[in-house]
């Protein structure tokens, strides 16, 4: 693809990962319109160039990034839209736009989480509320940590979209020398499996808060893969669905062995003694496997698969159980 054919994309978000996913597309010299909520972040951009609150060490390229606090200016001005907003707050910052907004337009979700109260997946929201169809839409999943991103270690994305042409140039425009892509057609088995991993984490900080080893951990981790196939595999059927690929498995892991993943951090917080409003406050970035267990463990419960995992952190977290004699009810359940 050509330097001039590229299309312009509009980042809707300003934490850690949008402003690794704007490092990644400028190395390739995409143009980048960038959404930030707050003005007085994007002026200090324009005179400084870096984030303010995330990854501060990434330099923008104001030649080829323009940031915005209207979001409405930004998707005006774009031709693919890449969400990168927690989850929780998506449809918060998309209300001010209109229905038609996304016409002609692609959709990009890198948002590994869902919509509370609606269980919908970023995917099926943009269908739903500005009528964004399938093919028109691609999910951007690891394993990935913003963090190594910004000191250009190598790492792996995976692009899913059910229009793999539309995945294979997305995965061209992410693709750099410290970047490798797949792109993959299994778009809502890698979105369902991105929003679970962050679930399983939890379960990892937790077990980690508690004290137990590493055995116990690697035992947790093939158990949850087994968990995550079965959801996956009931809730979107696919032939030749591989649940080891890295899409599934390298992005579980990455994310709940990583001490830059917040949601392990999170769990090994409540593990510690913490209650879930007190971790929230004392953590800077949301911890998107909050939200997402209970829309999962909503889900299931039409569903009656057997997620133990997702359970005994469901109980946790939203039923104030003791971690203590959560997991002792759990360790008999994992083989």
């Amino acid at each position: 693809m050509e330097k001039e054919n590229k299309p312009v994309i509009g980042v809707i978000g300003s934490g850690s990962w949008a402003t690794a996913l704007i490092k990644i597309l400028t190395e390739n010299d995409c143009k980048v319109k960038w959404w930030v909520r707050k003005e007085q972040d994007v002026t200090h951009i324009l005179k400084y160039r870096h984030n303010p609150d995330y990854l501060r060490a990434v330099e923008i390229h104001l030649d080829k990034v323009a940031p915005d606090s209207d979001i409405t200016n930004i998707v005006k001005a774009s031709d693919w839209i890449l969400l990168v907003v927690p989850a929780a707050f998506a449809k918060e910052a998309l209300e001010k736009l209109p229905k038609d907004a996304f016409k002609d337009k692609k959709v990009i979700s890198a948002i590994k989480g869902m919509i509370p109260n609606e269980n919908l997946l970023i995917s099926d929201f943009v269908e739903k509320y500005y009528g964004v169809k399938p093919e028109d839409t691609a999910v951007i999943a690891g394993p990935c940590h913003a963090e190594e991103v910004a000191m250009e270690k190598q790492s792996y994305l995976t692009v899913a979209s059910e229009n793999y042409n539309f995945a294979n140039e997305l995965g061209d425009m992410l693709s750099s020398h410290f970047i490798k892509v797949h792109s993959v057609e299994d778009l809502y088995g890698v979105e369902y499996s991105a929003i679970i991993k962050n679930i399983i984490a939890i379960a990892c900080g937790v077990a980690h808060g508690l004290n137990y080893g590493d055995n116990f951990q690697a035992v947790l981790v093939s158990n949850a893969l087994q968990e995550i196939e079965r959801f996956v595999n009931t809730i979107s059927p696919k032939e030749n669905r591989s649940i080891s690929a890295t899409a599934y498995l390298g992005d579980l892991l990455v994310t709940t062995y990583s001490q830059f993943s917040r949601n392990r951090t999170f769990g090994n917080m409540i593990g510690r003694g913490y209650s879930v409003k007190s971790a929230q406050l004392e953590m800077e970035m949301i911890a998107e496997g909050y939200y997402a267990t209970k829309c999962i463990f909503d889900i299931n419960k039409k569903l009656g698969l057997s997620l133990p995992i997702i359970e005994a952190v469901y109980h946790i977290v939203y039923n104030k159980i003791s971690p203590l004699i959560e997991f002792k009810l759990l360790k008999d359940n994992l083989k």
